[in-house]
């Protein structure tokens, strides 16, 4: 009999207790993650295996870390802002009056003339003198006038009409987030933030929750007015900003250099309610312009990068996947969102499933800018680019053949 030699099989053997030897595992050629996904698995490996004490599931993330509906200030009701207008027949500084005094029955015993009411309220009349009529109605002013006339021994019983001749124009300009900036004229009785972000044709696209109202210093009435509602604090959603010496107004007068700073958060006032916030001849409205702000979007979609996070709307995970054209694969699901919290060196990893988003707003979470969704590579989704290429591959090979 022929004796046929074989080669020798690697077999533990159990009477020496060996430890049994296996082949190495090697993942097929066409299974290895390569390229784009070779680096986002890495880069995902990296990045769990550096904070992991930092990975949430999205279904159960702490209250802290959950995103709050984002307000575009385009929806918030301004009306709330108006607060109470100044009456038409309120006389104030600046005002022109035309005062007419008759002292008998005769047109020779009537005298007409303007006067202007100067800063300190007061109406300079020829032979009369001064008298105090800045905030007084027209037929307060004119029992003023009859008073000064007869305490001052000019007639006895005199009869004065005063008119309003040309109120006050505040020039007022506004500047930032509105649809036309510029310098624009408001009557003083309306002259108010309101009426300032009216005449400037509203609040634009990238308008912030935030409005900087400047007047000047000596303004003392109206600033105290706009200041009075500070004393809530930060829940009356103003705050003052201090002094600023260095801006100036159209105004030369030297009584008028320096400028009183308010923040003001439209959101917060308009909840509130507010009695108006005045802003007087030369005051400055700054509205808050918010830059475009990223979202990036990596892994297995369509169209990989970094994407406008639209300004006043909420972005949730499955509207990022849409701005990266879909999944490019069909049976990916497993998603990453990548956030950094100010303060911590390590970001945030947010784990959630794609289905799963589908069908429920809490694992659809909100996103926040600078947010990074990730959609990861798995067994699965490697299994399917696979037998994809191996489809491509034998059809190619059919196709060269016939």
């Amino acid at each position: 009999m022929m004796l046929i030699a074989r080669p020798l099989l690697a077999r533990p053997s159990l009477a020496s207790g060996l430890p049994t030897r296996r082949a190495p595992c090697v993942m097929p050629s066409a299974l290895r993650p390569t390229g784009r996904g070779l680096l986002l698995a890495l880069t995902t490996l990296c990045l769990l295996s550096g904070c992991r004490s930092n990975i949430f599931r999205a279904e159960m993330l702490p209250d802290e870390l959950r995103v709050a509906a984002r307000i575009n200030p385009r929806t918030i009701d301004l009306s709330r802002l108006a607060g109470t207008s100044v009456g038409n027949e309120v006389v104030a500084t600046g005002d022109v009056l035309e005062i007419t005094i008759s002292a008998g029955l005769s047109e020779q015993d009537m005298v007409t003339f303007p006067v202007r009411v100067d800063e300190q309220g007061h109406a300079g009349m020829p032979i009369i003198g001064d008298v105090q009529v800045a905030g007084l109605e027209l037929q307060a002013a004119e029992a003023a006038i009859v008073a000064a006339c007869i305490y001052r021994g000019l007639f006895t019983s005199p009869h004065v009409t005063a008119t309003m001749k040309q109120r006050r124009i505040n020039r007022v300009t506004v500047v930032g987030a509105v649809e036309t900036p510029g310098t624009f004229e408001l009557p003083r009785n309306a002259s108010n933030l309101l009426s300032a972000v009216v005449a400037a044709e509203g609040l634009s696209e990238d308008a912030g929750e935030h409005v900087y109202l400047r007047v000047p210093r000596q303004s003392k009435t109206a600033t105290s007015q706009a200041s009075a509602p500070t004393s809530g604090g930060s829940a009356s959603g103003i705050q003052a900003t201090g002094h600023s010496p260095s801006l100036a107004t159209h105004d030369p007068t030297p009584a008028r250099v320096g400028m009183d700073s308010q923040k003001i958060n439209l959101t917060e006032v308009a909840r509130a309610g507010s009695r108006g916030f005045p802003v007087p001849d030369g005051g400055v409205v700054m509205v808050e312009r918010r830059d475009p702000e990223p979202v990036q979007v990596l892994g297995l979609v369509n169209n990989p990068g970094t994407y406008e996070f639209p300004l006043g709307k909420d972005v949730r995970v499955l509207d990022a996947i849409a701005m990266a054209a879909g999944m490019s694969n069909g049976v990916a699901d497993k998603i990453y969102v990548i956030r950094q919290i100010s303060g911590q060196s390590n970001p945030v990893v947010i784990q959630l499933s794609f289905k799963k988003a589908k069908q429920s707003s809490l694992s659809n979470m909100r996103l926040q800018p600078t947010d990074v969704v990730s959609v990861e590579q798995t067994f699965s989704t490697v299994l399917i680019d696979t037998l994809k290429t191996m489809n491509l591959g034998v059809g190619a090979s059919l196709n060269a053949l016939f």
